[in-house]
């Protein structure tokens, strides 16, 4: 359904310039888009439900629906208590105006009393670390500054039902720490959290139940280790079916080298399928080089919570290698690292400096490692256990 409303004078001067195209608007069939089509769920009184999904899935739109910014089409909602949203962070900010003005104005368009604001004023200020430019317009804010005001207003709602759409991807490493810590305690106070992510660490710590949503649907229901498996599963196959070096667009720049494949191989065998981490393994880099050039090669490898666990960089040794036209292949050894059984992700760049890229290409390969039982007790550890596994002894000694 067209819903896209026009003042008379555009829609007179349109007709006036582009008759035909008009008289087509007028008569032809449209197209019809669903954003979200049969989204059917219940979220119980004090869970945290966690949202994932790739861009244009249709989460965002889920959340707009839910805080009455957009009305269905079809359907309905029902919520039972005070909802507050963090889906905009910084909207009624007002540049001219102090960042205690800010507060208080943008608690209020947040739905706050000013008794509230009141009361929660120098812990929304402590939270935010802007103490010292509390008086100054926010129009000399740096962006990193405004952000942490508005988040610091934001989280400290008191709804029944909380909304969150990817407000911890903003702001610095402290910052996004503090705001994860905030999150967990909201939660742990037993009020109704829908949290929608790309970071799949945040929503593992925060969710007890997790939604998998793709082009408008409903994919997966469940708890949040099976809802990540299945959606980085799916997002990895189909990745890992296109050749590495047709997944991403040259850039310019990057005419003078490009990344063509990767590969492992352990004990002289191209590794299809698990790998055993108690044996040293090889990773298999083959690049083109377009023009005679110095390079530094990085590598590195993630786990299932994308945390990264591995990077080799010949960068921090300070050390490139010369490359004149034509292929190669680097090869990487890597003694018996005990990495703990699950799936791993590796990725890629080739680089001229620390900060200069001409390639870099992100979750390159993936390989998973069989399960281990290094201490021979019947007991495989995996990732939940530790990331890395050491064998190791221990003795006791007796006194002090």
């Amino acid at each position: 359904m067209d819903r896209t409303y026009k003042r008379f004078t555009e829609s007179f001067t349109n007709a006036v310039r582009h008759p035909v195209r008009t008289l087509r608007g007028l008569t032809g069939s449209k197209e019809t888009f669903w954003a979200l089509k049969d989204v059917n769920f219940e979220v119980e009184r004090g869970e945290v439900l966690g949202i994932i999904g790739r861009n244009g899935a249709g989460k965002s739109t889920l959340l707009k629906i839910l805080s009455r910014i957009t009305y269905p089409t079809e359907g309905e909602i029902v919520m039972r208590g005070r909802v507050g949203s963090l889906l905009e962070v910084g909207t009624g900010f007002h540049p001219e105006l102090t960042g205690r003005e800010n507060i208080y104005f943008n608690g209020a368009i947040l739905g706050m009393k000013k008794r509230e604001i009141e009361d929660k004023f120098e812990e929304i200020v402590k939270f935010s670390g802007v103490e010292k430019f509390l008086d100054t317009p926010v129009k000399r804010y740096s962006s990193g500054m405004n952000v942490r005001l508005a988040f610091s207003v934001a989280a400290h709602l008191d709804p029944e039902i909380l909304l969150v759409d990817e407000v911890l991807a903003v702001g610095d490493a402290e910052f996004q720490k503090k705001c994860l810590g905030k999150m967990g305690e909201v939660a742990s106070e037993g009020r109704t959290v829908i949290f929608v992510s790309h970071n799949m660490g945040a929503v593992k710590a925060l969710c007890s139940r997790g939604v998998v949503l793709d082009e408008g649907t409903i994919r997966v229901v469940g708890d949040p280790d099976t809802t990540i498996d299945q959606y980085l599963n799916k997002i990895h196959r189909e990745i890992y079916n296109v050749p590495l070096s047709d997944r991403r667009r040259d850039k310019p720049v990057s005419l003078r080298a490009k990344i063509l494949n990767l590969e492992i191989v352990s004990e002289k065998t191209r590794v299809i399928d698990a790998l055993d981490g108690t044996k040293p393994f090889e990773i298999h880099l083959t690049i083109q080089a377009f023009k005679q050039v110095r390079l530094a090669v990085q590598i590195e490898i993630r786990n299932d919570s994308r945390t990264i666990i591995l990077c080799s960089s010949e960068l921090q040794q300070n050390k490139t290698f010369e490359f004149k036209p034509g292929i190669y292949k680097i090869i990487c050894l890597l003694r018996p690292s005990l990495l703990a059984s699950g799936e791993y992700r590796i990725t890629c760049g080739l680089a001229v400096g620390p900060h200069e890229w001409i390639d870099y290409v992100v979750d390159a390969h993936q390989f998973s490692i069989k399960e281990l039982d290094i201490y021979h007790n019947g007991f495989s550890l995996s990732q939940r256990d530790a990331v890395f596994h050491v064998n190791h002894s221990w003795e006791v000694q007796r006194g002090v």
